[in-house]
């Protein structure tokens, strides 16, 4: 990806989000939390053409809120935290949420949510 990019580009640093399995579902892609800092190491120490800018998850469809914070947006929160702290950003962004609880990803902090269903509808 980072050579690709870099053949193909202006120059710019393709910007890239890892993807946290805050669920620890099979089905969803994604690395396992405990294996975030190195897969950021190898990202910014071997990876030139691109900039870790932040972390993402896509967790448990249909989570029901009635019973409190989704726990895989606190998962992602504090794998965001711990990655700050590993590579001495602040700036790292976040994304979480999508159509269907895009506004409580936001009220805990998602800087960036999907929405794409919200906007062109279901898909079939």
């Amino acid at each position: 990806l980072s050579n690709g990019w870099k053949r193909n580009g202006d120059g710019r640093k393709l910007k890239v989000f890892i993807q946290v399995n805050t669920s620890r579902e099979e089905q969803k892609s994604g690395c396992m939390p405990e294996a975030l800092l190195p897969l950021a190491d190898i990202i910014t120490s071997e990876c030139d053409g691109l900039e870790l800018a932040g972390v993402m998850t896509i967790g448990a469809f249909g989570y029901d809120w009635s019973q409190g914070v989704n726990p895989d947006f606190v998962e992602l929160i504090e794998c965001r935290k711990r990655l700050s702290e590993h590579l001495g950003k602040d700036d790292l962004e976040i994304s979480m949420g999508m159509s269907e609880d895009y506004d409580r990803a936001i009220e805990m902090g998602s800087t960036n949510v999907r929405v794409g269903s919200k906007i062109f509808g279901a898909r079939s």
